[in-house]
């Protein structure tokens, strides 16, 4: 395996949208929610652990989190998880992975992937990982994975594709972030648009030289404590960087401006199965579209999600298209087409409640 590849897996994320399920204590990536047996992030490690060696490993997650990772990767040390203190969004959360690989292998090449995402094809997934490391590694360029897209669908951005540069990759013309309907119907249709699945490979010098460039108060932060890094104190220089780094994404803040950006189209079977209705998409349903995970019946149901803890029981009778979840102290029930006020329910059962249901 080459040595100079290293992979960044994502994991500080709470989850929100899989709420109650998903809580502030374990959230989503930390769960077995497809019912595989394995958690997300460990799908994660183990489709790219092929590709880079056990040890160019680090998880970037929240503090209170890194015994979970331990856990439930063993096979990475304490010192491959790079602890910060708060949620900044992928901005901060890869300048810290940058510099941090930097003062271990000024030649590195890193792939920066989100713990929570689902893959179909693995195989697939990691020759379209391949071939997008080989072309950073003989240009100077950021690169993202695009997904053909299956669908209008208005829950992912959308990379434009610019120039043919080589077999599947093109250099981006343009990103869109989650269109409405009727967009989203136009861009499939162009045939000139693809997902963004938020999957980048890039050297690390480049990835800091766009950083210096595009985002210098979140640059100047960490190249302030770079001869420090894997050092005792770097814990101690980082929470005090946290404080002052402002929340942006990388999207945002580095790719949406930069005029080296490339993409690799793919199609491996992804989503980043990010809400229940995305779940509902993705899993085996009965003869009136019902899933069910635990003991439940169902009399004159379709199109429900119905997830119960071992040992409950649920009997749902006369509804359509909702979602019904219990997990611990928690039951919600709510129409599918309403998910996206789930972070509504939680912002009030926190004001009204606080954390214990949270």
């Amino acid at each position: 395996m080459n040595k100079d590849r290293y992979c960044i897996i994502m994991a500080g994320g709470i989850g929100s949208r899989f709420w109650p399920i998903s809580r502030r204590s374990v959230p989503k990536q930390f769960l077995d929610i497809l019912g595989t047996g394995k958690t997300f992030i460990q799908m994660t490690y183990e489709r790219l652990e092929e590709v880079i060696p056990t040890e160019n490993f680090f998880v970037v997650t929240n503090a209170s989190y890194r015994d979970l990772v331990l856990e439930q990767l063993p096979r990475l040390t304490s010192a491959q998880v790079l602890c910060e203190p708060i949620g900044r969004n992928t901005a901060p959360c890869i300048a810290f992975a940058a510099f941090h690989i930097a003062a271990i292998n000024p030649r590195a090449e890193m792939i920066v992937a989100p713990s929570d995402h689902l893959v179909l094809d693995p195989g697939q997934f990691r020759h379209s990982v391949e071939e997008a490391f080989a072309f950073v590694h003989d240009h100077n360029i950021l690169m993202t994975i695009g997904i053909k897209p299956s669908r209008p669908d208005t829950g992912f951005g959308y990379i434009q594709m610019g120039p043919h540069r080589q077999s599947d990759i093109y250099q981006v013309k343009t990103f869109t972030e989650k269109p409405d309907l009727e967009m989203a119907r136009v861009f499939v249709d162009s045939g000139e648009f693809v997902w963004n699945a938020g999957i980048f490979l890039w050297k690390v010098r480049d990835i800091i030289d766009a950083l210096e460039r595009y985002l210098p108060d979140t640059w100047q932060l960490f190249k302030s404590i770079e001869p420090s890094f894997g050092t005792p104190d770097e814990q101690r220089q980082i929470d005090r960087i946290y404080c002052e780094c402002r929340s942006i994404s990388i999207d945002f803040g580095v790719m949406e401006k930069a005029d080296n950006v490339h993409v690799r189209i793919s199609d491996f079977g992804w989503s980043d199965i990010g809400t229940w209705g995305a779940l509902y998409q993705y899993s085996d349903k009965d003869q009136q579209g019902n899933v069910a995970s635990g003991d439940v019946m169902f009399y004159d149901t379709r199109n429900c999600i119905v997830k119960m803890p071992e040992g409950h029981l649920a009997v749902v009778e006369g509804l359509d298209d909702h979602i019904i979840v219990e997990s611990d102290n928690v039951l919600m029930i709510c129409k599918k087409e309403h998910e996206q006020t789930i972070k509504t329910f939680i912002d009030d059962v926190q004001y009204k409640t606080g954390e214990k249901f949270i």
